[in-house]
């Protein structure tokens, strides 16, 4: 009972460090870096004894050493004999520091953004595409960021480039054309995963263009042509045999009634007129030439 205790005891603490905003391993190896097991020693002690001895000998030419500033976006990473100073990150505002024994590194703490150069990729139907796109990022914990990697900015920049062409050689072109927002949730989480351990958190990823190869384009500018043309010409033969079923029908009404025949040829003449040709052909009804016959 105690060992299922402790192992859901484990599960909880590690849904709330998620939940805080420390990340996978944020909690515990912060804690192991600003708490480590060893202490620096009897030299070390010695050392940061002298090192306040020298600072209230040279007093007040020392205080101005002594004082850093930092400022509200960035938070201050210090270093005592070679160790993370116990507290972590220090700031915004005032913060004192031992010459001789201390030093610092200031991290920024506001959002970054970057863009990915353009990738050739060779798609799953094995075409290749040149794609780029944009990568809104910030750190989250600046101990992590300082401890963990070199360049926390070269590494989430080179990240990105191989995270984008391994995500786009699992798509075919179609997807890669209409499904970008999923390709871009797909590589921020792919991204916040990888650079957890380095205190960076992944706030957005945007894929930015597509460009298709010169005769790829032709191809499907020819593709599409085509298809509007085959739309077009099933529009006209609809229209056709739309048009052929009204003449029917016309024709059996005039059938019914032979003088809805000279209506429609005056009408055509009175079309004709308004047109102001020079030249009228007016049709005669055949009983009218065989009346003037027999006189």
């Amino acid at each position: 009972m105690d060992a299922d205790d402790e192992v859901v005891a484990m599960k909880d603490s590690g849904k709330r460090d998620r939940h805080s905003g420390q990340g996978r391993y944020g909690l515990h190896e912060v804690e192991a870096l600003e708490n480590p097991d060893t202490d620096i020693g009897l030299c070390g002690w010695l050392l940061v004894l002298l090192s306040v001895l020298l600072m209230l000998v040279t007093l007040p030419i020392s205080i101005w050493m002594c004082i850093k500033i930092v400022k509200e976006y960035e938070r201050a990473i210090i270093f005592r004999l070679g160790r993370i100073l116990r507290g972590g990150a220090k700031g915004p505002g005032l913060f004192f520091i031992l010459p001789c024994t201390d030093s610092f590194i200031n991290v920024d703490m506001r959002t970054i953004t970057f863009d990915i150069p353009p990738q050739e990729v060779l798609t799953k139907d094995s075409v290749t595409v040149s794609v780029d796109g944009v990568v809104y990022y910030r750190v989250q914990n600046a101990t992590l960021a300082v401890a963990n990697i070199t360049n926390a900015d070269a590494a989430t920049r080179l990240l990105a480039q191989t995270t984008l062409r391994n995500v786009l050689g699992t798509k075919n072109l179609a997807e890669i054309l209409s499904d970008r927002e999923e390709i871009a949730h797909s590589m921020q989480s792919t991204l916040d995963d990888a650079t957890d351990a380095w205190g960076i958190k992944v706030e957005r990823v945007e894929i930015k263009d597509v460009k298709l190869p010169v005769q790829l384009q032709r191809a499907m500018a020819a593709e599409a042509e085509a298809s509007r043309e085959a739309r077009a010409k099933v529009i006209a033969a609809e229209g056709e045999m739309k048009a052929s079923r009204a003449l029917k029908e016309a024709s059996l009404v005039i059938a019914e009634s032979p003088s809805a025949l000279q209506l429609r040829y005056l009408q055509t003449l009175n079309t004709i007129a308004a047109e102001k040709n020079s030249t009228i052909i007016f049709p005669l009804p055949l009983e009218m030439m065989q009346g003037l016959l027999k006189h």
